[in-house]
């Protein structure tokens, strides 16, 4: 596959070192423009390109990964959503120093986001974990579980198994409304960690 990211720091990078080694091509994009991501683009080897955030949305899957203050800007950065798949890894903070979580008591995250970007196929994922509790990039890493959301069952589908051919257990919570509330930081499941674990029938 193709997929391409509007956001190129440490999510999208984390992404990408585990999706390479599968055979798929990434294109990243920031706001300051191709040139900038030479060094992190050769870093992540072949395979890797950088580009616009225009060209990373006509990859097979975007995934936002930006920052929650600049979703709405990256997004606007598009000019048609229409039938795209958007994964979104965002978590609605207000602020980062200190540590401040934005107001959750509305919609979810990913439902503003869905209408920051209409007619896409949002999917929530990602966002569960930090970074750092899977970036063990070797075939014997732990199978984490990562959740994903959302409306569209295609959508859903191929992200699910994306992340399934990643290494990870992927569990499907429901909508954006339902599943995407649980999964975003703030919710129940939100900065869980949950390692699969496959059971061995010793009878």
């Amino acid at each position: 596959m193709r997929i391409g990211f509007i956001g190129a720091g440490t999510v999208a990078q984390t992404i990408s070192k585990h999706t390479l080694p599968l055979g798929h091509q990434v294109l990243l994009s920031n706001s300051r423009g191709p040139e900038t991501l030479a060094n992190v683009v050769r870093d992540l080897g072949a395979g890797a390109a950088a580009g616009t955030a225009t060209q990373a949305a006509d990859q097979e899957i975007v995934v936002l990964a930006s920052t929650w203050a600049n979703v709405k800007q990256a997004l606007a950065s598009v000019p048609n959503w229409r039938g795209k798949i958007l994964v979104d890894t965002t978590n609605r903070f207000a602020s980062f120093e200190p540590l401040l979580l934005g107001d959750i008591s509305g919609p979810t995250s990913s439902e503003i986001v869905a209408g920051f970007a209409p007619g896409a196929r949002v999917v929530k994922a990602f966002n569960s974990v930090p970074m750092a509790w899977i970036s063990d990039f070797s075939p014997s890493k732990d199978r984490t579980t990562l959740f994903i959301s959302g409306d569209d069952s295609d959508a859903k589908k191929k992200v699910y198994d994306w992340i399934e051919q990643m290494g990870f257990a992927c569990v499907d919570l429901g909508s954006l409304s339902v599943g995407g509330r649980l999964q975003q930081v703030g919710g129940s499941l939100g900065g869980v960690r949950l390692n699969f674990v496959e059971r061995l029938d010793l009878r």
